[in-house]
């Protein structure tokens, strides 16, 4: 367990790691005993680090193949030959007014048009109470609709809602709330009009999603602040009683949750990690008893979790105490 004063050089930088375990396991005790020591930990918890990835948005709705990605974009399907919506990112577009006529579309679907879904906020209802802080790849804006604190949430990857010069001439993000319903509007055939292709007010260049895919990401003050809370939150908990919860990540970006959380736990004793994923559920055998591992629909999981911390909660107000 680190000390005190150590916590203080914990950053997101020192936080993040490139290596995997090297007992993963897929853990043999029924689903309703797992839920049971899942939510035994998160009531007991006086933290909780929330590391959530596109397998959580993807059990709350936000699907990027399949039926609605056929329903929202038939058009691309039909002029671009596209199969799902992450590859569709990549496609190499012969023009500015194809290239945003896409993105204005897979943003409004994705980042405007969607409410805060069920899933986000029950997951708000199981830690609203306790000290947590959102660890999240995702770039879909959902834990801020689902009400989670502004000062409590790192999308390291980057959000829909903005835009950035392609090449990062300068440190700056732009919202583009407006400007993806004006062009959503305007679009035709796949394109939208050249009067409404984005330029840089700087270089005057091509403009794109404040994403994460190439050595031009911006990380703008926004995301540099966001960082600074969530290096203030581990400095914070790693000394703590902290539950590191995982929600729906996989092994595209594994360096920034999921083995960064193996790493953190697997040094120190007080961090209970519990992992919940569809089929990739594995985790390192050495952590024992404090990690979960649940393979399951998130929703399932997440819900079921939720009421029994409930049950647990009415059954210290009538006195009875846990084992």
């Amino acid at each position: 367990m680190l000390k005190k004063n150590e916590n203080k050089n914990m950053t997101f930088l020192h936080f993040l790691s490139s290596i995997p375990a090297k007992d993963y396991v897929y853990q043999k005790e029924p689903y309703q005993v797992q839920i049971e020591k899942a939510a035994k930990m998160i009531k007991d918890a006086d933290y909780i680090l929330i590391g959530a990835g596109a397998g959580f948005s993807s059990a709350a709705g936000l699907t990027y193949s399949g039926k609605r990605f056929t329903d929202h974009f038939f058009e691309f399907i039909e002029k671009y030959h596209m199969s799902d919506m992450y590859s569709a990112g990549f496609y190499p577009f012969k023009s500015e007014e194809e290239r945003w006529g896409y993105w204005s579309k897979h943003v409004y679907v994705n980042r405007i048009l969607p409410d805060a879904l069920p899933l986000y906020k029950t997951l708000y209802d199981l830690v609203k109470e306790k000290e947590y802080f959102v660890l999240t790849t995702n770039a879909d804006h959902q834990f801020y609709k689902a009400g989670f604190g502004e000062n409590r949430i790192f999308a390291t990857q980057g959000d829909y809602g903005r835009i950035q010069c392609l090449k990062g001439c300068h440190n700056q993000t732009y919202d583009d709330i407006k400007m993806i319903q004006q062009m959503n509007q305007a679009r035709k055939d796949c394109c939208i009009p050249s009067y409404m292709v984005p330029k840089c007010p700087v270089c005057g260049g091509k403009m794109t999603m404040n994403l994460r895919c190439d050595q031009y990401f911006v990380e703008d003050d926004f995301w540099h602040e966001a960082e600074s809370h969530f290096s203030h939150f581990l400095q914070e908990c790693l000394d703590k009683n902290v539950v590191f919860l995982e929600l729906g990540v996989g092994f595209n970006t594994p360096t920034i949750i999921r083995f960064p959380f193996e790493k953190q736990a697997s040094k120190h004793q007080n961090i209970k990690l519990i992992r919940l994923n569809l089929d990739q559920a594995i985790v390192p055998d050495s952590l024992g008893k404090r990690a979960i591992g649940i393979n399951e629909d998130l929703q399932k999981s997440i819900e079921d979790i939720k009421n029994e911390v409930f049950n647990l909660k009415n059954y210290e107000k009538r006195g009875v105490r846990d084992d």
